[in-house]
């Protein structure tokens, strides 16, 4: 892999695993990864069809994925565990703005245009998600991009960019995401399958003391409720193992080791005690991010996206997360309900969900953020980066061992 620096330009599972077997030949030969509902993990709710954000009538997702290069950590050089993450609000051929709303449950990161979005509650470009040291340079490139597709973009708005850390894997001072990768990702965009796990802006991520990365769920709403479709994506590099909790089962407690650690003889005082095996270099303290996208084709206006997007830290902290003073919490909302056209005086006629009917889309939100975490961390796969870093994926096997000690499987897998 040294020296040559591989892409993969897709959002469908099928087509990101060959591509993947380019860049990594430990994931070569492995099927779709195992997710929550092939666990048999008790969850609650009605996923969509393929329980992702693309459940979302027009929501498009595309990955760019960048892995180069091993051993020790040279800035500028690598080794490089980063990428970049797409979400088209209404698909690639449909640019028209969306109400939005956003939320920051803590705000030890960075959401670019939320300014905007506070006080227009509109959202024109698609949502970008990468390392945090590559914010500014995903933003220039998709206003770039925008210039000649967007319409009024002259006149108004900012692009959604947001962040995680990446750079315990990863040479995040190498700036290695480019413009180019951030136009990959938004040409892969499509519906259908979300690929999960290591790739797109979720490849160096840790969560909650595993290998994390993007995850995707989505919630369907009874025919009573209206029969909406609530999906959320995530990148998730947040919380400590010891808090991990899935379907309620204190997962991070029964399942301690293996445990984060460097594989290499050549470290230095600082790191020689977290040397491979018996060592540990897990965070002692909660330093990471997570970022939520919530897309609904439910009619909500503004000020109740951002209600929406309040309801992801539920779902977060079902996981064990505690939104820790090192951590980027931040969340955005959006509608895919037409937002329509003014009229000869100037006057928009608009839908709008009473709030005696907005209870079950804050439920499904809460529940789709829980499943989307655990589905990032069932898809990521054991990641070795600078310096020679090792982050163990979740193992399968003891994961339905502890959930089936505790019953919280619906049926044997």
């Amino acid at each position: 892999m040294e020296g040559a620096l591989k892409e993969v330009r897709t959002s469908r599972w099928l087509l990101a695993a060959v591509a993947l077997c380019a860049v990594a030949p430990a994931l070569a030969g492995q099927a779709r990864p195992e997710r929550a509902r092939d666990l048999g993990i008790a969850l609650e709710g009605t996923p969509g069809p393929l329980d992702a954000i693309t459940d979302v009538p027009g929501v498009a997702v595309g990955h760019t994925t960048l892995i180069q290069g091993s051993g020790r950590l040279r800035v500028g050089r690598g080794p490089v565990r980063t990428g970049v993450t797409a979400i088209f609000p209404r698909g690639t051929r449909n640019l028209s703005e969306v109400f939005a709303g956003w939320f920051s449950l803590n705000g030890n990161g960075e959401m670019t245009g939320t300014e905007w979005i506070e006080d227009y509650g509109r959202l024109l470009y698609p949502i970008t998600i990468t390392n945090t040291n590559s914010v500014g340079t995903v933003r220039d490139a998709v206003i770039e991009w925008g210039r000649t597709r967007v319409s009024e973009v002259f006149n108004c708005c900012l692009p959604v960019v947001a962040e995680t850390w990446d750079g315990e894997l990863s040479d995040i001072y190498g700036f290695h995401v480019k413009k180019q990768h951030l136009f990959s990702a938004l040409a892969a965009a499509r519906g259908g399958p979300v690929a999960e796990g290591n790739v797109g802006g979720g490849t160096g991520m840790i969560c909650l003391g595993f290998k994390g990365g993007i995850g995707t769920a989505s919630r369907k709403l009874a025919d009573d409720h209206g029969g909406f479709t609530v999906g959320v994506l995530v990148q998730c590099n947040f919380g400590q193992r010891r808090l991990l909790r899935i379907a309620g089962a204190p997962v991070g407690q029964e399942i301690s080791d293996p445990k984060l650690c460097y594989d290499s003889p050549q470290l230095d005082s600082t790191r020689a005690p977290r040397r491979c095996p018996g060592g540990s270099a897990e965070r002692k303290q909660e330093q990471g991010s997570i970022i939520v996208v919530v897309a609904t084709d439910a009619p909500l206006l503004p000020h109740q996206l951002r209600r929406v997007a309040r309801r992801a830290s539920l779902g977060i902290g079902r996981m064990g997360g505690i939104a820790g003073a090192g951590s980027g919490d931040l969340f955005i909302a959006f509608s895919t309900m037409p937002t329509g056209r003014p009229d000869s005086t100037g006057v928009l006629s608009l839908r709008m969900l009473g709030d005696e009917g907005i209870d079950p889309v804050y439920e499904a939100t809460v529940q789709a953020t829980e499943e989307a975490i655990i589905n990032a961390m069932l898809a990521a796969r054991t990641m070795k980066g600078a310096d020679d870093l090792v982050v163990p994926a979740l193992p399968h096997d003891r994961l339905r061992a502890v959930l089936t000690r505790y019953n919280r499987l619906r049926r044997a897998p």
